[in-house]
């Protein structure tokens, strides 16, 4: 029998303070009832002798401090996994909230995860293939790794995300392959998109999805990431499984951090957020990754709208140290009408080369993909040269590398939503486009595989 307690001294924001306790642990979950019978649960956050400090997860609105009983339940925030989740839609808590059956769990997991033994951890090297040109072929998306997308308010994120869950996928046969989609502080609109889009295109059918509300509590916000990896982990390390976790928007969710620190008055560090928001981006980030000897794998992409478009903003700045590269949207092209609008240049995958070449994708890739970057370059620095010199002012080479330049954006990157491209499309497409350039141009590229796929009767340019 539980020992129950009377003895609630103080309730601030999602906070409350619990007397002459015994015997509790940090994380522990916490049962509250209320006065009129309505029980809430919560967690334990910190304890100090006999006082225990307790994060409310649905709120503390009517709660009466002489009458709310409390219980420590002796063990921390668990969920239910089983294999059914698979094509099931859940709260930020792990509740299904798409009327089908109760989940019958086959284990309960510790939501906070076990640290991974960095020996035990397997690098990174197998391709995954999401659909999309602009990461597949020049920031290629590896299993195993941790991937952000930055973005900005009013950037198609949503769309960009629901398009990598509904295509992603990983080559070779007989993989067994599943999507965990955790949303944090959406609004109604943005759950609704995601759970008819993934509906409607069947994507639903080796997905799992957390939707937490903007109108949720904030606290939920903070374990919604974590259920999702807990059931990632379960697919990945005792299903075999290769599961990609997409988390949308991890600004919401630091967000809730920092309001949760406010509430604890705990000393501020940059912009507000807690001093240790470093240390809390890496027990979710650093989720991801393979172990030796197991066939599963979690590749992570989280996606964070960067307050005011500022990169050096806390959030982007402390995800870029803990994960490995980032693909940044881009206003200016989203404005070009551009679909995705993704900004090939600063963005990075250091894992790229890890998971591209023969046997993984294909022989010319690593030389097409730094041709494609190189000449970009160059073309969007002609570009800028038109525009303050003029147009005459261009030498032939220049033009055509602005031509290309032009042509990459509107051809290779911006591909829509629904334009589900397989490697070596987005590899042909891309020897399709570098036959604007003159041939002496292209020095990054092996003669080998000029011979090969760019043969002189099919130039565009004169040599």
């Amino acid at each position: 029998m539980l020992k129950e307690y009377r003895t609630v001294t103080e309730v601030v924001g999602p906070l409350m303070l619990v007397e002459g306790v015994e015997g509790v642990k940090f994380e522990e979950l916490v049962e509250i009832e209320l006065q009129t019978g309505e029980i809430r649960r919560g967690r334990v956050l910190e304890i100090h002798e006999d006082k225990a400090l307790v994060q409310l997860f649905e709120g503390s609105a009517g709660i009466n401090l002489k009458n709310t009983k409390v219980r420590f339940l002796g063990r921390p925030l668990e969920l239910g996994v089983s294999h059914d989740m698979i094509g099931r839609i859940f709260d930020g808590l792990g509740r299904p909230i798409d009327d089908g059956p109760k989940i019958i769990p086959e284990k309960r997991m510790d939501i906070n995860g076990v640290p991974m033994n960095p020996v035990a951890r397997d690098y990174p090297s197998e391709f995954i293939q999401t659909g999309v040109s602009a990461i597949d072929g020049l920031n290629t998306l590896v299993r195993g790794q941790k991937l952000p997308i930055f973005s900005g308010s009013g950037l198609p994120h949503a769309e960009l995300a629901a398009q990598i869950a509904r295509q992603a996928r990983v080559l070779g046969e007989g993989e067994k392959f599943a999507v965990v989609f955790a949303a944090m502080g959406i609004t109604f609109e943005e759950a609704q998109f995601f759970m008819d889009d993934f509906t409607r295109t069947g994507a639903i059918d080796r997905a799992v999805l957390f939707i937490n509300l903007a109108d949720d509590p904030a606290i939920e916000r903070i374990a919604t990431p974590r259920m999702a990896l807990t059931c990632a982990e379960y697919l990945a390390y005792e299903r075999d499984m290769h599961v990609l976790v997409i988390l949308t928007d991890m600004t919401n969710y630091a967000e809730a951090l920092r309001e949760t620190s406010a509430a604890r008055k705990e000393v501020p560090g940059r912009r507000g957020y807690p001093g240790y928001l470093y240390t809390d981006l890496a027990t979710i980030y650093e989720r991801a990754g393979r172990i030796k000897g197991r066939p599963g794998s979690i590749t992570q992409i989280p996606i964070l709208t960067m307050p005011e478009d500022d990169i050096t903003h806390p959030i982007p700045d402390l995800t870029g140290y803990i994960t490995e590269g980032q693909i940044i949207l881009s206003r200016e092209l989203h404005k070009k009408g551009i679909e995705p609008p993704i900004n090939v240049l600063p963005s990075l995958s250091r894992l790229k080369d890890k998971g591209i070449g023969e046997g993984k994708t294909r022989e010319d890739h690593a030389d097409t993909m730094n041709q494609l970057f190189a000449a970009y370059a160059t073309g969007k620095e002609a570009r800028e040269l038109a525009v303050i010199l003029g147009e005459a002012a261009l030498s032939d080479t220049d033009k055509a590398f602005a031509k290309f330049a032009e042509e990459f954006e509107n051809r290779y990157v911006n591909q829509g939503y629904n334009n589900n491209r397989s490697i070596i499309e987005t590899l042909d497409l891309g020897w399709e486009l570098l036959k604007l350039l003159p041939r002496t141009e292209l020095k990054r590229i092996r003669d080998v595989f000029l011979e090969k796929y760019l043969p002189l009767e099919t130039e565009g340019v004169e040599k």
